[in-house]
């Protein structure tokens, strides 16, 4: 029997030894599980090379994750093993073929951010200046796929993606839901931050832990987070609101954490792409239509959907700039575009539109990155 702490440090070292060793030895078998898939990966990019099939298949990816979810027995989370599966995807597409993903920049916003996370470290990313500049890109095929925010929890539809939906000829073939955690980065401590630079839009979602901290009279608006930390790693005694991103790619600090003041708040995006999704059994469509000028047209088009039995998860109007007093609608609704019941709705509602747009189907959200 072994007596004092020399004797029970011993025992476990030679427990954590053993129980290493078991990790190695998994180890070495999850790497060669991984490099069989990949060999069966780069025979199906060979086959995706011949029709023209996408390398990135939406409708295919939320299959994968939810058979990873059906299998889960723990004790990982599910969204533990959704991210190593991500990333395990990310690396499938760089053997097929490398994907280039465009993001309302610059690097370090919450679009990128929101980019990495969905595609992973193993593609190309390419930052933009504005949103049109997004579906420029995917358009001229300088991109395979753009990201961009369309609606926030606490700050409703995001204007400049509604507008370049109505002109654009792409797909929005997938949506990400993210939390957005606003942090405060610098190279000084709290005490001594003199300016704090961010976008006009986080002041407001911060409002009161500015207020608490005194900094409330300290803040400076900018164009964007990423800006914001630049000045901060550039300037004595300033600061910025911005994302963990940020703060890596400008070697900040994040002195405070989580200073939003609704802590569930949420940035839907949307991925546009050149090609349209198949049903993947759990889907969303995503229309834009403006309404003929008469009474009760708006009810005519909304009941179209409600009598096929489809229900509506998002409406947003926009002035169609055209003409006074003319509205676009934009709406998601919870059924693919292959469904009869949809189509039947669509064909119903164009009766009472000027025009009419399904702007894709894809697969619906089933988590919150």
């Amino acid at each position: 029997m072994w007596r004092g702490t020399r004797g029970l440090t011993w025992v476990v070292d030679m427990e954590l030894d053993d129980l290493r060793k078991q990790i190695d030895e998994i180890d070495e078998e999850l790497v060669a599980l991984l490099n069989r898939r990949a060999e069966i990966v780069v025979q199906i990019g060979k086959l995706k090379s011949t029709d023209g099939t996408p390398i990135y298949v939406p409708d295919r990816e939320k299959k994968v994750l939810d058979k990873i979810r059906q299998a889960n027995k723990g004790p990982l989370p599910d969204k533990s093993l959704a991210a190593i599966y991500r990333e395990l995807m990310s690396g499938s597409f760089a053997l097929e073929k490398p994907l280039r993903i465009t993001y309302l920049g610059p690097q370090g916003s919450f679009s990128h951010l929101a980019a990495v996370e969905k595609f992973g470290a193993s593609v190309e990313y390419e930052p933009v200046n504005d949103i049109r500049g997004v579906f420029e890109e995917v358009t001229r095929e300088h991109a395979d796929f753009g990201v961009v925010p369309i609606e926030n929890s606490f700050g409703g539809g995001v204007i400049d993606t509604l507008d370049a939906l109505i002109d654009t000829k792409l797909n929005i073939c997938a949506e990400i839901n993210r939390v957005i955690h606003h942090n405060l980065l610098a190279r000084c401590k709290l005490e001594e931050v003199e300016r704090v630079y961010s976008k006009p839009e986080v002041f407001a979602q911060c409002q009161r832990w500015l207020g608490d901290t005194n900094l409330i009279g300290k803040t400076i608006a900018v164009a964007s987070t990423s800006k914001a930390a630049e000045m901060a790693l550039n300037e004595d005694g300033s600061a910025a609101i911005g994302s963990t991103l940020a703060a890596e790619l400008y070697s900040l600090k994040i002195i405070c954490a989580n200073i939003e003041d609704n802590a569930n708040n949420i940035t839907r995006f949307f991925i546009i792409g050149r090609e349209a999704n198949k049903d993947s059994g759990d889907d969303k469509t995503s229309i834009v239509f403006t309404t003929r000028d008469e009474p009760g047209a708006l009810v005519d088009v909304l009941d179209a959907f409600r009598q096929a039995g489809i229900n509506m998860s998002f409406i947003e109007s926009r002035p169609s700039k055209l003409r006074n007093w003319e509205y676009y609608f934009f709406v998601d609704v919870i059924a693919h575009r292959s469904e009869l019941r949809l189509q039947e709705a669509v064909k119903n509602a164009r009766i009472h539109c000027l025009g009419l747009n399904v702007l894709g189907s894809y697969p619906r959200a089933s988590e919150v990155i």
